[in-house]
């Protein structure tokens, strides 16, 4: 009986580099936070260092929220959020990070959040 192998096609490895642009990934970085946050994009700073090699982010943004007339009526509106902004931002850190990572291949090392504010939302829920 005999046996017939497949031949296996070897990798192409094509000779270069890639690169991303500071710009284009600070507007992946905005439009990630944005998601994350249920903000506009242009709403989101985000600015880039080097930690040890790696690369960290820090993003400066508001934050969507229901109104306090909203939350007085039902307070599992602020569930209906994903949370206090305390959690959401925190859950925010680790959906920016994979978003990045995910899109552009780059690695980063931590992402920042400060939340520089609110914008209110009327009577539809985020998620």
């Amino acid at each position: 009986m005999s046996s017939t192998a497949e031949a296996v096609q070897p990798a192409v490895s094509l000779a270069g580099h890639n690169r991303i642009s500071t710009q284009a990934l600070t507007t992946l970085a905005q439009a990630a936070a944005a998601e994350a946050l249920g903000v506009s994009a242009q709403d989101v700073r985000a600015e880039w260092s080097d930690d040890d090699g790696l690369l960290a982010l820090s993003a400066v943004a508001p934050i969507r929220v229901p109104s306090l007339t909203e939350v007085l009526r039902d307070p599992l509106r602020v569930a209906g959020y994903g949370g206090t902004v305390w959690e959401r931002a925190v859950a925010a850190k680790t959906a920016i990070l994979e978003r990045v990572t995910q899109l552009s291949g780059s690695t980063l090392s931590r992402v920042d959040i400060r939340i520089s504010g609110a914008r209110i939302s009327e009577g539809a829920r985020v998620r």
